[in-house]
């Protein structure tokens, strides 16, 4: 049954290779021309020069290859007809890609490309020439450029010549952090950069309108010589003369102040605010004034707190991107736009007026969710609702409030149980404020620590057969997040988890945990008071609603630390009341507390060798360690292995910990969580057609326990023997990329399995049934 179910999963990818492979490629190239089959970059010279880079300055590249080899959204198009007034073939057609028709003008512009960007890089004396190999017969025609690069260019001496003493003070004073250095290759985008990073230092100055345009690079060369005497110059500013702007050797950069502040709240420009549209207010509130439109929607207080300009002082960009970010982060805020207006002198000094643009976003939103369940015959339901309000105080305070019901209904006998259904009800209400707040907290500090603040409560109702349970929560939160949301610090100051039993039957716990103190903590009563902190940095660039598209990044990071302790103040304030413990432990509201810290680190690294193709590597570990109040770590805090983001050869809780051999036991969901886990992860991702990708994966991993539990035998880590212990699987996967989501199928399959009993090399005897699982899930797994 097994091997027939393989081979029916198979039929559809043969016919799908066997039907694309017999359309001819040339189906659609017309008589005269060829189709580009091949393309080749030979290089001769500097071993620093790669094919890949010089890929993307070709004009005209051949079709899209999956796997290096077969070029599948070619094959899509020739699957359609050539009448393309009828529906199926236009949609086949914007499935597949048109065939890549050969021309000559393209691969002269590609050779005018491949040079300019030699020579950018430095290699002036760079050559590139095109040969061709044409099959007539079978209309097509390969490509091949050679390119001979040369030695380059290196700068040898940097000079200065800056006019102007104020500026030249500020361009040298942190010389040491130049990115353009002797010894470098005369490469024009290293001399862009370092006009970049000089404009950012003079706007941070007080130059608002000094841009990069008046930084100039003199290149001194030689033929008969690979050095490069490299003199950096500041041009002085253009002036107006007889109504003209023309070059004045006399004339120096200004410095501009902040005159005025302006906030306009109805998203007006800054002269319609005033003339075009009707003024339904306007507050002056310390240094700014505050324009509303009809809708007086949000305090001044709100946004004074967020603005970092400064009537009076020096202008800096900084300033105005940290404005920004803060503003970003007020939600009643839809768009922000901050324009800055040159005004006339004011005591022989420059300043400019700032007028901070402002629309409104929506103030409440109630979203629903619905869901059916069939558990063996048993059905059920879950209800959702959650209800967002913006600005609860008109200072964008975000209030949440969430509600959810599941109900199940069962069937069977229930002797001796409490309850005949699977009920479940959720509360959670938060309110999150655009700032830091604490007791006794100054107003400066307030302002300076651009950070929001979240209190939340949450309530969970559990009516099972066996047990009624309670989970109550608590938290106040510190987070915050930069303008383009790479970075983000969450501090969880005070996290409050109270899990209480109010009923169960009578021999519950005996009957399924009568000597398994993992399982019977899970269980039993118990609270956890954990502080907590959690970081997040990335260099992935996130296309905005304005700006969908942008160059592609070659190499992508994510980091993600977090560290969190429990018990730690309750233990001290219990040791020094002098509370007597209870077998062993001290109790709080009658229930022992948890005590512990864990830490965790995950590491991923994109690297997308072109807009197809791409390798993603994945590397994570975490440790907790439970001491003073508790023995073992709360159910929850416990690692898992497994499921759609872990070593996909294994479902969610069925991997490890260590050798521990899973079907010793029917509560293996709770047996198989540890103390100690590290996993890894290899995948190759390709873009098929349409929204289709393709991956191929190897995931590696365990978890372990710090301690020789009973009930885990094989389980503790050891520095001798975990390295026999980690899990191996690869698979392969479809994803369905529709942009803002993406939807994921992978297929795993075991390589190695760790546990005792078990075939510990499935890869070389798999089994259907025994070594293959599915995973549905949302997004890549790193």
């Amino acid at each position: 049954m097994c091997k027939f179910t393989h081979y029916l999963l198979s039929l559809p990818i043969i016919a799908a290779v066997l039907l694309l492979a017999g359309c001819s490629s040339t189906r659609h190239v017309p008589n005269g021309s060829y189709l580009l089959d091949k393309v080749d970059i030979e290089i001769e010279g500097d071993d620093e020069v790669t094919v890949s880079e010089l890929d993307n300055y070709l004009k005209q590249v051949p079709n899209h290859k999956v796997l290096g080899f077969w070029k599948l959204q070619l094959g899509t198009y020739n699957l359609s007809g050539k009448d393309s007034t009828k529906w199926y073939n236009r949609w086949v057609r914007r499935m597949g890609q048109p065939p890549a028709i050969y021309s000559q003008a393209q691969t002269d512009a590609s050779i005018r490309q491949l040079r300019q960007a030699l020579v950018n890089r430095g290699y002036l004396e760079a050559q590139v020439e095109a040969d061709t190999l044409l099959f007539p017969d079978k209309k097509k025609i390969e490509v091949t450029y050679k390119v001979t690069t040369g030695e380059p260019r290196r700068i040898s001496s940097i000079a200065y010549e800056i006019p102007d003493t104020i500026i030249e003070r500020i361009v040298l004073e942190d010389s040491a952090l130049f990115t353009l250095q002797p010894g470098n290759r005369f490469d024009r985008d290293m001399l862009d950069t370092e006009r970049a990073l000089i404009t950012q230092r003079l706007r941070n100055h007080g130059y608002y309108s000094f841009t990069k345009e008046y930084i100039t690079f003199y290149a001194d060369t030689s033929e008969y010589s690979k050095e490069v005497d490299l003199t950096l110059t500041v041009r002085p500013p253009l002036v107006m003369k007889s109504g003209k702007l023309t070059a004045d050797s006399t004339a120096k950069h200004q410095q501009f102040y902040i005159n005025k502040i302006y906030f306009i709240t109805n998203g007006s420009t800054p002269g319609g605010a005033m003339t075009e549209t009707t003024v339904a207010d306007t507050v002056s509130y310390k240094d700014v004034e505050v324009i509303y439109g009809k809708d007086r929607y949000i305090n001044p207080g709100a946004l004074r707190q967020k603005c970092f300009l400064i009537p009076g002082q020096l202008y800096r960009a900084a300033d105005v991107d940290r404005t920004y970010e803060a503003l970003s982060r007020l939600g009643i805020l839809k768009t922000i736009n901050i324009e800055l207006v040159p005004v006339a002198d004011i005591d022989g000094k420059r300043w400019l007026d700032a007028y901070i643009l402002l629309s409104r976003n929506k103030k409440q939103s109630v979203t629903f969710d619905v869901e059916g369940t069939n558990s063996e015959g048993d059905l059920g339901f879950g209800l959702g609702a959650t209800y967002q309000h913006r600005n609860l105080a008109k200072g964008s305070q975000l209030l949440t409030a969430r509600l959810r019901m599941n109900y199940e209904s069962l069937s069977g006998k229930f002797n001796g149980l409490i309850n005949d259904r699977y009920t479940e009800y959720a509360g959670e209400v938060g309110i999150t404020f655009p700032k830091f707040e604490f007791p006794f907290a100054s107003q400066r500090l307030r302002e300076r620590l651009n950070v929001s603040t979240e209190f939340a409560l949450s309530f969970n109702y559990q009516e099972r057969p066996e047990y009624t349970r309670i989970i109550a929560g608590a938290a106040w939160k510190y987070k915050w997040v930069n303008r383009s949301n790479t970075r983000r610090h969450y501090f969880d100051l005070v996290d409050i988890n109270y899990v209480y039993l109010p009923e169960s039957t009578n021999d519950f716990l005996d009957q399924i945990a009568p000597d398994n103190p993992l399982l019977r903590y899970s269980y039993e009563d118990h609270f956890i008071m954990s502080l907590g902190y959690r970081y997040y940095n990335t260099n992935k660039r996130i296309p905005s609603s304005i700006v969908r598209t942008y160059k592609l990044q070659p190499t992508v990071y994510t980091i993600r630390t977090s560290v969190e302790t429990a018990g730690n103040l309750l233990y001290a304030i219990s040791s020094l009341s002098n509370v007597k413990r209870r077998n062993g432990a001290y109790r709080v509201f009658g229930i022992n507390y948890s005590q512990y810290v864990k830490a965790e680190v995950d590491y991923s690294i994109t690297r997308n060798i072109n807009n197809r193709h791409s390798l993603a590597y994945h590397v994570g570990a975490g440790i907790g360690v439970p001491y003073g109040n508790s023995t073992v770590l709360p159910f929850e805090k416990r690692f898992y292995a497994g499921g759609a983001n872990g070593v996909r050869g294994w479902g969610v809780r069925t991997l490890g910990p260590g050798s521990y051999d899973s079907r010793n036991s029917v509560t293996d969901f709770i047996n198989q969580c540890g103390d100690i886990r590290l996993d890894m992860s290899l995948e190759y991702r390709a873009k098929l057609f349409w929204v289709l990708e393709a991956g191929a994966f190897v995931d590696a991993g365990n978890i372990w326990t710090i301690h020789n539990y009973e009930n885990q035998p094989g389980g503790m880590f050891r520095f001798d023997t975990f390295w026999k212990q980690i899990a191996l699987a690869y698979g392969l996967g479809i994803r369905f990329d529709f942009t803002y989501f993406l939807l994921r199928l992978d297929l795993g399959l075991k390589a190695h399995n760790p546990a005792k009993g078990q075939e510990h090399w499935p890869i070389i005897h798999p089994n259907w049934h025994r070594d293959a699982t599915f995973h549905f899930a949302v997004g890549y797994p790193f």
